[in-house]
């Protein structure tokens, strides 16, 4: 089982910036980030596959922007232009094969808080 290691949450004012970083143990195929609010369901933010193809929920609205670098199993998700409502914890998930049994992987979560 891969094992994801997020950093990179915190407290920032609206219109501020933060990045996001979650290296793996190992090799993924997709890695993306989820967020989930108190009450709500988790949600995807964005996620992208191991030639770079990448896929955005419409509510980022091109503020964020998702990378990864597959020499370091790791993702990154720069968020510019934050709002109060992009408060929420976020989860790195990372999807991949071993043999062909699909498995996936969730990490701990990070915080990430907007002020007004």
């Amino acid at each position: 089982q891969v094992q994801l290691v997020e950093s990179g949450g915190g407290v920032v004012q609206a219109g501020g910036s933060l990045r996001l970083s979650c290296a793996a143990s190992g090799g993924t195929l997709i890695m993306g980030w989820h967020r989930q609010k108190p009450g709500k369901q988790r949600e995807l933010v964005a996620d992208i596959g191991v030639g770079g193809d990448a896929n955005y929920a419409d509510f980022v609205e091109g503020r964020f922007t998702i990378s990864r670098d597959n020499a370091k199993n790791t993702v990154y998700l720069q968020m510019n232009s934050l709002k109060p409502e992009d408060t929420a914890v976020y989860y790195c998930k990372a999807v991949g094969l071993s043999g062909f049994r699909r498995w996936e992987s969730w990490g701990q979560g990070t915080q990430v808080t907007v002020s007004p």
